[in-house]
């Protein structure tokens, strides 16, 4: 996407919107009386290299977060998101087995699970059972309507 400007809007909380603008790299917040970045604000915001926040504010993830944050005038510059996967530091919490630590955002990382496992942890071997997961689904809403059809069309019936 490149570069978002959002520097002098008067907002006061970041938009529902900005999750949609996750391919950007450099985002400009200054001068908005923002009093606070919600953690999970920049969920998926990967590609997102330079960064700058009102003075008040810190770096989304921290400045562990950041290769490097610098103060000037009235704004923060956070520059050079850091792979926590790829870090010294140790996770929070650790991938389980069978997943691979991914970047997920400023000091943001999740586990996504290695072929072909999948579920819980990654414990799950194999495919998803989709066809087994519908056909059970499928049956109990089905048999569940025709008993709630049954009953409301009895007392339907009665004066």
């Amino acid at each position: 996407m490149g570069m978002l400007d959002l520097s002098n809007c008067s907002l006061r909380s970041l938009p529902p919107a900005l999750a949609e603008a996750a391919a950007t790299v450099v985002l400009d917040l200054t001068d908005n009386p923002l009093t606070a970045l919600p953690n999970g604000s920049f969920l998926g915001f990967t590609q997102l290299q330079c960064l700058a926040v009102p003075l008040s504010l810190g770096c989304p993830g921290g400045s562990g977060a950041w290769e490097e944050v610098t103060a000037s005038g009235s704004s923060r510059l956070c520059r050079g998101q850091r792979n926590l996967c790829n870090s010294s530091t140790e996770l929070a919490w650790p991938c389980p087995e069978n997943a691979a630590c991914a970047p997920a955002g400023p000091g943001l990382a999740q586990c996504l699970c290695s072929s072909p496992f999948h579920g819980y942890k990654c414990l799950r071997e194999g495919a998803f059972p989709v066809l087994l997961f519908c056909g059970i689904l499928g049956t109990v809403t089905l048999s569940l309507s025709v008993l709630l059809w049954g009953t409301q069309r009895r007392k339907a019936k009665t004066p």
